[in-house]
């Protein structure tokens, strides 16, 4: 057994986060906010790399500190309540929404354009799709080697060519920002950043590196903590080179495309122009290398959480986790965005708020005193941000006057508030008395 890895094995540890990492959202989105914001396309992707980069990696040096995933992350919220944000997290980043989303885009975008888009050709797709995730799911342990000294160098390969494509062949220049980059485009970026699902990705994508490390025989804690860091580190920096590169091709592809409502359409359109018939198959392998091993970890860690709690084995989850996604990715692309924003602006402030709060645990009295309150009042409300302007909830149009409100952030001042006064709160009590008994 290894008691270190080696600096090759540290690479692809890095590269496999990476590539577990880059999914469907994580193409289609930088490629829209590209296209939309137009001149004001960098503030925008400022925006957009906050929550779609530099969190995701905030998240992996977290968890790394606690030398566990996301219910080790949340202990300071109790554990009832940290089992609920965890169960909510691995049902977003799996089943529900970023599983089905990974098996749906990379039909719609690779293989749609070569024999046409229908309901049947979908449902033989995904069943193809989540079969072969299945296989590779049912060995975890194998994870390092499929995925980081094979796929991960695929992917990453795959993605410079089209990175370089983006600056070396522009399509043609921006087009005018529509209204909403033109008034906040640092914000509109930041909340499209959600729409990745990468800060969820890292909360339960977590163990999965730990026990990629495992799996070269690493125990030691410390180690583990190290590895898991600079993984992350070399995911971040692959994310935000990825990023730029389809900032810089949305942004150069307004002529093409000027009404697009989706990155896929964008893309499409780019590789027709740039690359002809044949940048149509280069796009297929991309984008199904892409989503399939982001769809294996996602599976996995899914698989290996819910094990714990169900009276189901691993493999026996793996099949049910697959079999439902499979369901799901055949609503089509559009309505899985649609239905996934409202339960992302709810889940992801107080996300936010445990991770950055996780840096600070040391210096309160009483942890609990702080996160909870916070976190709670970041998720009501990220809750009720999209109800407010609903005809149904007009009681709710208070909200609209809120600081930020206009950038969708109106969660953001009165978390900060409540913060603030828990500190206060915190500092007159003073340490927890413990009873002894």
């Amino acid at each position: 057994m290894n008691d270190r890895l080696t600096f090759k094995d540290i690479l692809a540890l890095g590269f496999m986060t990476f590539a577990l990492f880059v999914g469907a959202g994580n193409i289609i989105f930088p490629l829209i906010v590209g296209l939309q914001s137009g001149e004001h396309v960098w503030i925008a992707a400022a925006g957009f790399l906050l929550t779609a980069a530099g969190l995701p990696v905030m998240t992996l040096v977290a968890l790394a500190k606690v030398g566990g995933g996301i219910d080790e992350l949340s202990k300071p919220i109790g554990r009832q309540a940290g089992m609920l944000l965890a169960t909510l997290c691995y049902l977003s980043v799996g089943p529900l929404l970023a599983m089905p989303r990974t098996a749906t885009v990379s039909f719609e975008l690779g293989i749609a354009p070569l024999v046409g888009y229908n309901d049947t050709l979908l449902f033989f797709y995904s069943l193809i799709y989540f079969s072969l995730s299945i296989v590779i799911s049912m060995y975890p342990s194998k994870l390092l080697d499929t995925i980081g000294h094979i796929l991960a160098p695929a992917k990453i390969a795959a993605l410079t060519v089209l990175g370089i494509a983006a600056y070396l062949w522009p399509a043609g220049s921006h087009i005018p920002a529509i209204k909403i980059y033109q008034n906040i485009p640092f914000s509109c970026g930041f909340m499209n950043g959600y729409l990745t699902m990468d800060t969820f990705g890292a909360m339960v994508l977590g163990m999965v590196i730990v026990n990629a490390a495992r799996s070269r025989g690493i125990i030691d804690s410390r180690l583990l903590t190290r590895y898991t860091i600079w993984a992350g580190l070399i995911a971040g920096v692959g994310l935000t080179l990825v990023y730029l590169s389809l900032f810089q091709l949305g942004s150069c592809s307004g002529e093409l495309v000027p009404a697009a409502k989706n990155g896929a359409v964008i893309l499409n359109a780019y590789v027709q122009h740039t690359f002809g018939s044949i940048g149509s198959i280069f796009l297929a392998g991309l984008i199904f290398i892409s989503c399939i091993v982001t769809t294996i970890g996602l599976t996995c860690a899914c698989a290996d959480f819910f094990s714990q709690y169900l009276p189901f084995s691993y493999h026996t989850l793996v099949f049910i986790l697959s079999l439902f996604s499979m369901i799901l990715s055949n609503l089509g692309m559009n309505h899985l965005i649609q239905i996934s924003i409202p339960i992302l602006t709810a889940i992801y402030p107080p996300c936010i708020f445990l991770v950055v709060l996780s840096f600070t645990k040391d210096w309160w009295n009483y942890s609990p005193r702080i996160f909870s309150p916070v976190m709670l009042i970041s998720f009501l409300f990220g809750a009720l941000e999209p109800l407010r302007n609903s005809t149904l909830f007009s009681y709710l149009a208070w909200m609209k006057f809120l600081p930020l409100a206009d950038q969708s952030l109106e969660w953001l001042l009165p978390s900060l508030l409540v913060w603030f006064t828990m500190v206060i709160y915190d500092r007159i009590l003073g340490p927890k008395k413990v009873t002894v008994r």
